[in-house]
């Protein structure tokens, strides 16, 4: 299951310096970021390699991610938040800010080959409820 931690940050009077370092296995070798997205629902996949790590560098946005026995909603509410999701995890992000800018890095290139667009059959969680994005 996806993996929620704070990144290490170093502050003083002249501001704040986040830092990104050994969080993928396999490196970083992809960063891109998603803005102006709205009401938009981002993602709807998962992988078969891919890890990725996440943080909304500026404003906020939800991560709706299940992994096939677990589903959970993330909120990246603060830069230092970083969420790391393994290749299983189905991931789509939502409700984002108006001022949102989500910060991916990916240890693998771009492979059109290594996305999956089917989604897990629909569990209920142990609380009994059902988690929906859309």
């Amino acid at each position: 299951m996806a993996k929620l931690f704070h990144l290490q940050t170093y502050s003083s009077e002249k501001g704040s310096l986040t830092v990104f370092e050994k969080i993928l296995p396999e490196g970083i070798r992809r960063i891109f970021y998603i803005y102006d997205a709205k009401n938009q629902v981002r993602g709807g996949h998962r992988h078969k390699l891919t890890n990725n790590a996440l943080t909304c560098v500026s404003g906020s946005c939800k991560v709706f991610v299940d992994n096939g026995e677990e589903q959970q909603i993330f909120d990246l509410d603060t830069p230092d938040k970083c969420l790391l999701l393994d290749p299983r995890d189905w991931h789509e992000m939502y409700d984002f800010s108006d001022n949102a800018v989500l910060l991916v890095l990916s240890d693998q290139f771009y492979d059109k080959e290594d996305y999956i667009f089917e989604r897990y059959p629909e569990k209920e969680l142990h609380t009994g409820s059902k988690v929906t994005v859309r």
